[in-house]
């Protein structure tokens, strides 16, 4: 693997940040800290779990259901009774008792085509959830990814600008000794001086740009936005991405699309699952009941009663005023349009593909171009340094090298970062930014 390295980079500008502790990190330790803290990556796991939770209580739903039951009842009454083979001598009872004890077992299983289907589709709703869980964690990966290498580029531009600050610093004092010998002008060294002041504040204003990059990935990290992390790392490109290899890996391991291709099969699930609906249900039925009657009045003085109840239901619904067909074809025309969805994410998948792809191969030739510009450019701002303290040349000359050469270096930080930016994104939409689980 070919490899652009910047210069280290240790943010070390003084910017103004509450003093505290300074942790290290390097991209792998960044990634590790935003699957750890960052919230949609946490959320998304719930999501997870709840999913997983909907099926084990679907699957709950195929096992019988088991009650057990007491009841116990007690009365106490004045009575009085009279009999057909004596009418004239009732019999009076004072607090007469009664005393009813029931026990039972009763079990029910119902059985549906129905049932079994919509366990099917809850199964795929998880993997569903599991392939949005991943298409967060890896968008949040290329998000701290390319806001990482964002604040590595910022501070290579605040090196570059310093660099030039420090020859801008340069030339005030060659025009001082120049003008106090007299061998220049005081504009020269009051021109000199102005462009000391517009190269601090740009330094200044990158310091700015610095604090708010670091506020970025601090976010997508969830931590203080105060933390001030020490970055130091340089930019890595890749060699050998093709296209083809990349739409073939895009079709096999992008999450986003195989997770649209879940929601199609949840569609033709959800409508075979209405039209199971049509199809009888059955229901079996069990109990054990052990009943105990006691009385001291009435026929009966106890009633002792122990065995089992079995049975059997069949149902089938004949008409529902057609709502079940009014669902069916909702149902219908929910799975078209889950099937358009997926034709249209593919068509916008290998269209960003092809977008990122060319943009990348454009940045990797301006790359070559920046590399030789660049080293021109140094090469002239020595010339003209030498130039300008020699006093063969003026001070537009070295301003005009200097300029150049402060140009030259930002536009090769900036193709740098564009070709890791449109590099992160090309792992993204082909699915292979790989994370620990």
């Amino acid at each position: 693997m070919k490899r652009f390295l910047l210069l280290s980079i240790l943010s070390t500008t003084g910017m103004g940040v509450l003093a505290q502790e300074r942790e290290e990190i390097n991209f792998e330790k960044a990634v590790e800290i935003g699957l750890e803290r960052n919230f949609d990556v946490k959320i998304a796991t719930n999501e997870v779990i709840l999913a997983e939770n909907e099926v084990r209580i679907g699957n709950s739903l195929l096992l019988p259901t088991l009650d057990v039951f007491n009841t116990r009842a007690y009365r106490r009454e004045d009575t009085e009774q009279a009999f057909f083979n004596d009418p004239e001598n009732p019999r009076i009872i004072d607090g007469a008792q009664t005393r009813t004890n029931n026990y039972s077992i009763v079990a029910i299983y119902g059985f549906s085509a129905d049932l079994v289907v919509a366990l099917e589709r809850l199964g795929k709703l998880a993997e569903v959830s599991e392939l949005e869980a991943k298409v967060v964690i890896e968008n949040t990966v290329a998000a701290i990814a390319t806001n990482y290498y964002r604040l590595v580029l910022e501070l290579q531009r605040y090196n570059v600008l310093n660099t030039t600050l420090e020859l801008s610093n340069q030339r005030i004092e060659i025009a001082k000794a120049q003008y106090e010998f007299g061998r220049a002008s005081k504009r020269d060294f009051l021109a000199a001086q102005v462009d000391y002041n517009t190269d601090l504040t740009a330094l200044v204003t990158q310091e700015q740009v610095i604090q708010n990059s670091r506020v970025n990935l601090n976010e997508l990290l969830a931590v203080d936005p105060q933390q001030d992390f020490i970055v130091n790392d340089t930019i890595t490109i890749r060699e050998n991405l093709f296209l083809e290899d990349l739409r073939e890996d895009a079709f096999g391991n992008n999450k986003q699309l195989l997770a649209t291709q879940g929601l199609q099969n949840v569609a033709y699930l959800q409508m075979k699952e209405l039209r199971a609906q049509r199809l009888p249900t059955i229901a079996l039925t069990g109990a054990y009941n052990d009943n105990t009657f006691r009385s001291d009045a009435g026929f009966l003085s106890s009633n002792q009663q122990q065995g089992f109840n079995l049975g059997a239901t069949m149902s089938l619904n004949l008409f529902s005023g057609f709502s079940l067909n009014r669902r069916i074809q909702a149902a219908k025309i929910q799975m078209n349009n889950q099937k358009f969805l997926l034709d249209q994410y593919e068509v916008q998948m290998l269209s960003a593909l092809q977008r990122t792809f060319n943009t990348y191969e454009n940045s990797k030739r301006l790359l070559e171009i920046e590399q030789s510009n660049y080293e021109v450019a140094v090469e002239n701002s020595e010339i003209a340094l030498d130039r300008f303290r020699l006093g063969i040349a003026n001070y537009l000359e070295f301003r005009d090298a200097q300029v150049n050469r402060l140009q030259a270096e930002s536009r090769l930080i900036e193709v740098l970062y564009n070709i890791k930016e449109n590099e992160i994104e090309l792992m993204r939409l082909s699915g292979r930014i790989y994370f620990k689980n």
